[in-house]
């Protein structure tokens, strides 16, 4: 059986990372010190929590204040985990990693600072929110905007402060003192603050633009949180796109048309063919009417256009895919917008208004 040299008193570690500027000696703390005897198992719960403590209330963790002609300061901002839950095996790991950076700068001498904090996580959050809801048999529409964002609230603060001693018990030396949340006010007006400047410097603008949106959340969200899915799907065919002025001799002066969203034919504003198909050539620049609508779209010409795919006509609806949202502003077409909100058909879906898409 091993022992340790020393008793409580016998012993001191040098903290050069302390608040001061000087060196501070400090007692070790009771749970290295206590007993001469080493235990046969090593007990975490004895050692960890107590030990952390004792660097915490000595003030380790915080930076001394910067003068000048001292080593450059060490800064390091946490990743922010999402208040969506507990941590996992990634945060883990890089706890450990810039825990080691942060130590290391500390003992050469350099005021170091580790910044902790937590991610709102935006619609990850508002979507779990809602679940907890959805269990209590009720929703976010039951108890109103302000109502709701309380609740979120209660789960930032319960789910927060689970993170908050997560990061603890992996021996985060972080300075807690300066903790931040990504809504804190003062973060918020900076992230104001910071789009005001682009647009004065007229690097960024406000305009319509194709995003994806969820009817159930109520909102838009970003490419990064979507995640696609290949589906089986009814390809429905239309013969009815006839070029205006065109008789109706053979099946040929039609422009067969092949889509498995034909809610999207109510948005059309263009068929669009490629330039070099035979088939179509003598088209271009022409009428059509839409279907179901007594609307007039013309019929242009593009090599996004495959040939060899289906029918080689392509229905464009600028305001319900990007690859069509794109074509429309290359050749100066109208978007319109089909949608409400909950994904019912709008006004601009004629008689279909009100249906479910």
């Amino acid at each position: 059986m091993g022992r340790l040299r020393g008793g409580h008193n016998s012993r001191a570690v040098h903290c050069r990372a302390g608040a001061t500027e000087s060196k501070e000696t400090l007692p070790i703390p009771d749970c290295i010190t206590a007993g001469n005897e080493m235990p046969p198992q090593y007990n975490p719960q004895e050692v960890e929590e107590p030990l952390y403590k004792w660097w915490e209330s000595n003030g380790l963790f915080k930076p001394k204040e910067y003068k000048e002609g001292e080593k450059k300061s060490y800064v390091l901002p946490m990743p922010p985990p999402n208040v969506t839950g507990g941590l996992h095996m990634g945060h883990a790991m890089f706890v450990a990693l810039q825990d080691i950076l942060a130590r290391y700068h500390r003992m050469t001498g350099k005021p170091t600072l580790w910044l902790p904090g937590t991610d709102h996580a935006g619609i990850a959050t508002q979507l779990l929110v809602e679940r907890s809801l959805n269990a209590e048999g009720k929703s976010r529409y039951d108890l109103g905007r302000d109502k709701f964002l309380d609740r979120v609230w209660e789960w930032k603060s319960e789910k927060g402060g689970y993170i908050t001693q997560q990061l603890r018990r992996l021996g985060a030396s972080a300075d807690w003192s300066r903790e931040r949340f990504t809504m804190d006010d003062g973060l918020s007006s900076a992230v104001a603050e910071a789009f005001v400047r682009l647009h004065e410097k007229g690097l960024v603008y406000r305009g319509e633009y194709m995003v994806n949106w969820s009817p159930n959340l109520r909102t838009a969200v970003s490419d990064l949180e979507v995640r696609h899915m290949s589906q089986s799907a009814s390809c429905l065919r239309l013969n009815r796109f006839l070029p205006l002025g065109l008789s109706l001799v053979s099946q040929d002066a039609f422009l067969p048309v092949a889509t498995t969203r034909p809610e999207t034919i109510l948005g059309d504003t263009a068929v669009c063919v490629h330039p070099e198909d035979e088939r179509y050539k003598k088209f271009i620049g022409k009428k059509v009417k839409v279907p179901f609508q007594d609307r007039e779209i013309p019929i242009i010409a593009d090599t996004y256009v495959d040939m060899e795919f289906g029918t080689g006509c392509l229905k464009i609806t600028p305001g319900h895919d990007p690859n069509d949202y794109e074509i429309g502003k290359k050749h100066s077409l109208p978007t319109i917008n089909i949608m409400n909100l909950d994904a019912s058909l709008n006004e601009n879906a004629g008689k279909y208004q009100g249906l479910d898409r």
